[in-house]
C-alpha cells in the first residue's frame, strides 16, 4: 500500500507539469499584454518595456517557463498583476467560500442522492421510483448557472425567504450549494440505484434472506456496503466537478470565492492568479482521487493495491 501511494504521489510531477505547460501556453496564446494590465491605463511606453524587462517578458518564451516553474517549486508563485498582493495571499483569502460552497454540495449530492437512489432501488417499478428518475434527469439536465437563477428568482426575489448573493452565513450558501449540488446528486442516485438493484440480486443477499434477517438488515448490513463501492467513484470524480463548478455558482450569487477571482483573472489577464488556481485545482482533482481508490481498501478488502 504504502509504494501505491508513493507511485501514486510520483505521478503528480508530470500531471502538473503537463497542467502547468497547458496553462502557460493558453495564457500565451490570449490577446493582450500583461505589462500593459500591470501598468495601467496611464502608463507610457517606457514604463511597459520597463516592466517587461523586470518580469522577463522580453526573454525567449521556453526560458520563462523555466523560471515560472523554478519560482513555484520555491513556493513564489508572483504578484498579482492587478492588487500587487502576492498570489498565494490573494487565494488564500478567496478559498474559504470556495471550500465551503464545495463542502456544501457535496454534501447536498451525496444526502440527496443516496436517498433517491436507495428509495428508487427498493421501490422499483413504483412511483417513487419513477419520481426519483424525473428529478434526476432534470438534476442533471439542467446548467448551474440556469438553475441558479431559477433558486434565485423563486426563493430571493418572489419568496423572500433566503438572499441571494454574498457569503458568510448559512442562509447565503443554500442556493448556491443547490444549484451547484443538484447534477451530482442526480449522477450519485443514478450511480446507487443500479449498484444496488445488481447486489441485491446476489447469492449472498438471499441467503441473509432466508436466514430470516429483516429487509433493512439486509440492506444495512449486506448489500449497500458493497454497492456504494462504484458510487463512492463517482463521488469522488464530482469533488473535482464541483470545485470546477463552483466557478459558475460563484459568478451567478456574486460569491468571493476562488472561482469568481478566477473568472475575474482571466477577464483582466492577470497570468500568475491563473496559472496557480488552476494548477491548485488540478492538485487537488488528483489527491481527492486517490483519496477515493485507498478507500476502497476499506470497504472492500479483496481490493490489494500491492
Amino acid at each position: 500500500m504504502t509504494r501505491y501511494i508513493v507511485m501514486r504521489l510520483l505521478w503528480l510531477v508530470p500531471v502538473v507539469l503537463g497542467v502547468s505547460l497547458i496553462v502557460f501556453t493558453i495564457m500565451k496564446m490570449v490577446p493582450g499584454d500583461v505589462a500593459q494590465v500591470i501598468a495601467g491605463m496611464d502608463g507610457t511606453a517606457e514604463d511597459v518595456a520597463l516592466i517587461r524587462r523586470e518580469l522577463g517578458l522580453d526573454r525567449p518564451v521556453y526560458e520563462q517557463y523555466l523560471t515560472f516553474l523554478w519560482r513555484s517549486l520555491q513556493g513564489d508563485f508572483g504578484r498579482s498583476a492587478v492588487t500587487k498582493r502576492p498570489v498565494t495571499e490573494e487565494i488564500a483569502s478567496r478559498i474559504g467560500p470556495t471550500l465551503e460552497l464545495a463542502v456544501a454540495a457535496f454534501a447536498v449530492a451525496i444526502v440527496l442522492g443516496l436517498i433517491a437512489g436507495i428509495v428508487s432501488a427498493t421501490h422499483r417499478y413504483t412511483v417513487w421510483d419513477n419520481l426519483a428518475t424525473l428529478i434526476s434527469l432534470i438534476g442533471v439536465s439542467m446548467p448551474v448557472f440556469w438553475l441558479g437563477l431559477m433558486l434565485m428568482m423563486l426563493f430571493s426575489v418572489t419568496l423572500g425567504w433566503l438572499p441571494s448573493s454574498g457569503a458568510g452565513s448559512f442562509s447565503q450558501l443554500i442556493l448556491p450549494a443547490l444549484a451547484l449540488g443538484s447534477a451530482s446528486t442526480a449522477i450519485i442516485a443514478r450511480q446507487t440505484r443500479s449498484g444496488l438493484l445488481e447486489v441485491l440480486g446476489q447469492d449472498y443477499v438471499r441467503t441473509a434472506r432466508a436466514k430470516g434477517l429483516t429487509e433493512q438488515a439486509v440492506l444495512v448490513k449486506h448489500a449497500l456496503k458493497n454497492a456504494l463501492i462504484p458510487t463512492i467513484t463517482v463521488a469522488g470524480l464530482q469533488v473535482g466537478y464541483l470545485m470546477g463548478g463552483a466557478v459558475l455558482a460563484e459568478t451567478v450569487f456574486a460569491r468571493p470565492g476562488l472561482g469568481r477571482l478566477l473568472v475575474e483573472s482571466i477577464a483582466q489577464r492577470n497570468i500568475p492568479v491563473v496559472q496557480t488556481t488552476i494548477m491548485l485545482l488540478s492538485v487537488t482533482f488528483v489527491l481527492v482521487n486517490l483519496a477515493v481508490d485507498l478507500l476502497y481498501v476499506k470497504l472492500d478488502p479483496r481490493i490489494q493495491y500491492d
